[in-house]
This record gives structure tokens, sequence and C-alpha cells, in this order.
């Protein structure tokens, strides 16, 4: 598979992954709480797996922002795999959403370097969406250590994210 249709491949796993996980996070929907959460786990590694496809395809400032979202989406993986107190599996949720941000803002400034293209403009665009969902979704997290209720702020974070993620593939389809 050549780099292009590892990117063009990468950015819409992980497109469905962000929507998979938006959908896992939204609380007012009539599902089960287990399916929510499979949900969430589920749309995680897709975007890792994404972003490790992205990676691949990619040098510089790009490859290594798509490493660390894919680091992060890892982190998250492992706060639902592995058996820690409901307060880890939270620390682990901001950092791995965290990473997420601060990937995706090595992407922008990669993308700063390159000329002005409408899929340049949207990637970057996309990818700044990324930022703000994830922020907000480690903000909820850290909302919910102090138990306050996050679900909704949570919600919209992955909302934005999988907008945000849409717009990046949408870019990458030339």
């Amino acid at each position: 598979m050549c780099n292009k249709q590892k990117a063009t491949w990468g950015a819409w796993i992980q497109a469905v992954g962000t929507t998979l996980s938006a959908i896992g996070s939204t609380p007012s929907l009539n599902i089960d709480a287990k399916i929510l959460q499979d949900l969430d786990l589920v749309g995680n590694v897709l975007q890792a797996t994404g972003d490790a496809l992205q990676a691949d395809s990619e040098q510089g400032l790009e490859r290594i922002g798509n490493e660390v979202q894919a680091i992060g989406n890892s982190i998250i993986v492992g706060s639902y795999i592995l058996n820690v107190r409901k307060q880890t599996k939270l620390k682990l949720t901001i950092q791995g959403d965290l990473l997420q941000a601060l990937g995706s803002s090595l992407v922008i400034v990669d993308e700063l370097r390159e000329d002005r293209s409408v899929d340049t403009l949207l990637n970057i665009e996309g990818n700044l969406l990324q930022v703000v969902g994830n922020t907000l979704q480690a903000i909820a997290a850290k909302l919910k250590l102090k138990n306050k209720d996050g679900d909704n702020l949570n919600a919209i974070g992955s909302w934005i994210q999988a907008i945000g993620a849409i717009l990046s593939a949408l870019s990458q389809n030339k």
C-alpha cells in the first residue's frame, strides 16, 4: 500500500473510531451503559489504528503528531482493559486525551508549513477541532475526578473531536 493510500485509510479509520467513541460517550442515548462503553473502547482502538497508519505514511512533525495521538488512544484503551480503580482510569483518560490534543497540535504545526490549499486548510481546521474536543474531554474527566458531572462536557468534546476527524479525513480525498 502506498503512503497516500495509508494516509487516506488511516484518516477514515480514525474518523470512524472517533464517531463510534462519540456515540459511546453520549449519555442521553437509550443504549445499555455496557454497550456505550464498548463503543468507546472500540472507537479508541480504531483511532489508534488510524493514527498509526497515518504516522507510517508521513514524515516530520506530522508523523510524530500521529504517533503521539496513537499513544494517547492506546492509554485510553489501557484504562478500559486494565483492572484499575476508577480514579486511576480517569487519570489515564486525562493523560490520553491530552496526548491526543498534543498530537493534533503537532500535525497543525506541520500543516502550517505546507502550501495553502483547501485540503491543507481543511486538515488544519479538522485537527484544531480535535485539539478542542480532546481538551474538553480531559476537562470532563478532571471534573469526574472531583466527583462532579462531566458527562455532557465529555459528549460535547467527543462530538467536536469526531467532526474534526471527519474534516481531516475529507482533506485526504484528492
